[in-house]
């Protein structure tokens, strides 16, 4: 089992920056791949990035040069930092663990609760 918990969501203007953090305990972290998704309300959850044991990223196109996830395998974490927010931004963003990287949220068996990111514009 691996337990997900995430942090540093919030309101912030267009523009503005946030970090997220997930924070992981039980099962060996390193071993995993670690992944962010978002959920808008009537949305299907969508793919935000990806990071593998060894640090290999991939993005979304729609936050490529904005966005950029990174681990601290000592400390059991996975980041997110958000740069030049959008209003389209605004979502519940979840923290999710599984066997390699991919795009595809069913390829993730581990799931934090969410935090909730709101731009304004």
């Amino acid at each position: 089992q691996v337990q997900l918990v995430e942090s540093g969501g919030g309101l912030v203007q267009a523009g503005g920056s946030l970090r997220l953090s997930c924070a992981a305990s039980g099962r060996t972290f390193s071993s995993f791949a670690m992944g962010w998704f978002r959920q808008t309300p009537g949305k299907e959850r969508e793919f935000v990035a990806t990071i593998n044991w060894s640090g290999v990223e991939y993005y979304a196109d729609s936050v490529k040069g904005r966005f950029t996830i990174s681990r601290d395998n000592a400390k059991n974490s996975v980041y997110l930092q958000m740069n030049s927010l959008k209003p389209e931004d605004t979502a519940v963003y979840y923290c999710a663990a599984g066997p390699s990287t991919s795009s595809r949220q069913i390829e993730y068996g581990y799931w934090g609760q969410g935090t909730q990111v709101t731009v304004s514009s």
